[in-house]
């Protein structure tokens, strides 16, 4: 939100939570309109955005729960809905689990093969969106992250967990082995690449960059190395149980985005 306030962005916000995030600041607009009312005249409701930055999600961190395909459908009809009614710009936010096991640098045309529920409805969506981005003749940035930190006393991430834990006093916290190579960004730069991708059309360069776009740091760094620098670099008195759980079967042991069209927009914004 800061990083849209900062660029001179009006914005218009839809949340479960809107006053504990967004209260007093009068730069803001914000909105109780149910997304997924099924509101044909959603776009209207929503007060006619240019652009649409779509970061909603369910149990994003229960790779497995059920929700992810009974909320699907809703998610599609929110988004064509606003589409249909006139939005040009559409950027979603998609995850490296649409890709299932992969080794090495995910690109754009990185085949997908997901191995959880979670990775299956957003891969589903992404193909969906793209298929109705040629249809509606919208511009669509799917915006495919990756692990993320910074915001860690909010979330459930592996992050949020541990602060959670120093916060409750407790010295051990159960862990992999840590092995695993994967890609970490910090929320504000994250914050900082969808903004950018998102509002291409505003920026006098030239044709903006569509379809996937990894939003990520483009470094592989082991979870035992980013975690461990994480815990010291908050003092945490934290020791980690390694091997307490099994790493799971699906993770890749070793994936990063390709970083190439981030950097490309983010050098003409």
């Amino acid at each position: 939100m800061a990083e849209l306030l900062g660029r001179g962005h009006r914005v218009i916000a839809s949340d479960m939570a809107l006053d504990s995030y967004y209260i007093g600041e009068p730069r803001i607009t914000q909105t109780q309109e149910d997304i997924f009312s099924g509101a044909p005249d959603i776009f209207d409701r929503l007060g006619r955005p240019d652009v649409l930055i779509h970061l909603a999600w369910e149990a994003g961190f229960v790779h497995n729960s059920a929700v992810h395909m009974q909320k699907l459908s809703a998610h599609f009809r929110f988004l064509t809905d606003m589409a249909a009614g006139g939005l040009a710009d559409m950027a979603v936010m998609g995850s490296m689990h649409e890709v299932g096991f992969f080794e090495g640098a995910v690109t754009a045309e990185a085949p997908c093969n997901p191995l959880s529920l979670y990775g299956v409805a957003k891969n589903a969506l992404r193909q969906a969106l793209l298929i109705e981005a040629a249809r509606q003749n919208f511009r669509l940035y799917w915006l495919r992250g990756y692990y993320i930190y910074g915001d860690d006393m909010r979330g459930s991430s592996i992050f949020a967990k541990i602060s959670q834990a120093a916060a409750e006093g407790k010295k051990t916290f159960p862990f992999t082995t840590g092995q695993s190579k994967y890609d970490f960004i910090h929320i504000d730069e994250l914050a900082r690449q969808i903004v950018a991708a998102a509002t291409q059309c505003g920026e006098p360069a030239a044709a903006p960059v569509t379809g996937v776009i990894n939003v990520c740091s483009g470094k592989p760094v082991s979870l035992a190395q980013q975690v461990e620098t994480f815990i010291k670099e908050n003092g945490f008195d934290v020791k980690l149980e390694y091997g307490a759980f099994p790493d799971r079967p699906y993770d890749s042991r070793e994936i990063w985005g390709d970083d190439g069209l981030i950097r490309e927009i983010l050098a003409k914004s």
